[in-house]
């Protein structure tokens, strides 16, 4: 029981200013904003607990999906359909 209470003890609060600044780092990336709904909300959560705004993940998977959804026929999407593809390639590189 000890041993579990040196842990607790050691577990710190999340640094929420850390959460701001990943926020306007994750609204500089070139996506909209919140487009990558959860995953933003985990970055933030990540950065806050570790308290390094770089924190490298270790074993981690990443799957990428994305598809047109027909509004692009409709006339009614702000982009063009090829957007979605370069979009894509632009997180694959590290852009978003």
């Amino acid at each position: 029981m000890d041993k579990l209470q040196n842990i607790i003890e050691k577990i710190k609060k999340p640094d929420l200013s850390l959460a701001k600044q990943a926020q306007a780092r994750l609204d500089s990336l070139t996506k909209p904003r919140g487009s990558l709904g959860r995953l933003e909300e985990l970055a933030k959560q990540v950065v806050s607990i570790t308290g390094n705004l770089s924190h490298k993940i270790k074993k981690k998977a990443i799957v990428v999906m994305a598809a047109d959804h027909g509004v692009v026929e409709e006339g009614i999407s702000a982009y063009p359909g090829e957007v979605t593809g370069q979009m894509v390639y632009n997180f694959l590189d590290g852009g978003a």
